[in-house]
């Protein structure tokens, strides 16, 4: 039975689960160790939790195919965007299902654009930043269920980022946001989601940062005010602190926003067919990309086509 995915606003005793599961999924050992990624150093044990932020990163590391100019990754800047995504989230949500020992608890989504509606102002004070749900910014983070309290080990703590010449290595420290201090000084807005709604095809050539289309839209190479990050882009930019890097799983918003990004493009699918380009006609030089290549994931053999259509997996409480 498809769980439903819910506004994280709309329901106190979610809000309380996610926190709840992710410090667990936090404390949990996954079994392995920083240098079973080849992190330098003495090896430090990784949490399940901490797999999904070096996941990520490494995965932005592969290109796809290695050695493209385009710099598409195995991840992002190219059409894999959304179903890699798609896949990451339900592996997380699957984990919050089993340490909560509910199956039925669906990933919260982050509706962005309603508060981007708001002023400036109003941005920083949303009800999405509030002591219940997902705490507030500060570097540390000091509220909030992943607040860092120095004296206290089980206190939600950032365990692993990259330096400067991007190399993973561990770290021990609280959580950082610092919201709009990084030129960019509002969230996207529902219009921007209406606007990207109205695009097709899904993707096109040339399949990267610079295409045309919707994949590109929400992902938010394109389409922002004078140049400026756009949709997904802009609200890793707007939170700042660690949702900057790539290292952004760090901070638990990230599978929110994220969860609203694919709402999003469930919604354009519900309209437009489940359709993804780039098909298998497409050349050898955008393989990782096309609808039958494997995704870089733990299921090497999930693909595009494979999520396309997950409604018997969850389904969202509202669309766009």
């Amino acid at each position: 039975m498809a769980v439903t995915r819910r506004n994280i606003l709309s329901d106190a005793n979610v809000r309380a689960q996610f926190g709840k599961a992710v410090n667990q999924l936090k404390q949990e050992s996954s079994g392995r160790t920083t240098a079973d990624f080849g992190v330098a150093g003495a090896a430090v044990d990784v949490s399940t939790y901490d797999l999904f932020v070096i996941w990520h990163y490494q995965t932005m590391m592969t290109l796809t195919p290695a050695g493209n100019s385009a710099g598409r990754n195995a991840a992002h800047r190219g059409s894999i965007f959304l179903p890699w995504h798609r896949v990451m989230l339900m592996l997380f949500e699957s984990n919050l299902q089993r340490v909560l020992g509910d199956d039925t608890f669906g990933l919260p989504y982050w509706d962005w654009a309603k508060d981007g509606d708001s002023t400036a102002a109003k941005q920083k004070k949303s009800k999405v930043w509030a002591v219940d749900c997902m705490g507030g910014s500060g570097s540390p983070v000091k509220n909030g269920p992943f607040r860092f309290v120095a004296a206290d080990p089980a206190s939600f703590r950032v365990r692993i980022e990259a330096d400067a010449f991007g190399r993973l290595r561990p770290v021990n420290r609280g959580l950082q946001r610092a919201f709009a201090t990084s030129g960019i000084g509002t969230l996207p807005t529902s219009q921007s989601v209406k606007d990207a709604l109205q695009l097709s095809p899904y993707d096109e050539a040339q399949w990267d940062a610079d295409s045309d289309g919707f994949r590109n839209r929400v992902e938010g190479w394109s389409g922002g005010p004078d140049g400026e990050p756009w949709m997904h882009n802009r609200v890793h930019v707007w939170v700042g602190g660690d949702m900057g890097p790539g290292t952004s799983p760090n901070d638990p918003v990230f599978f929110m926003n994220h969860c609203n990004v694919d709402r999003i493009w469930e919604s354009w699918m519900k309209k437009n067919g489940r359709i993804y380009k780039p098909t298998m006609t497409a050349p050898a030089d955008l393989a990782g990309q096309r609808i039958d290549d494997p995704i870089a994931s733990p299921d090497s053999t999930t693909t595009p086509r494979a999520v396309l259509d997950v409604s018997s997996v969850y389904v969202y409480d509202a669309l766009p």
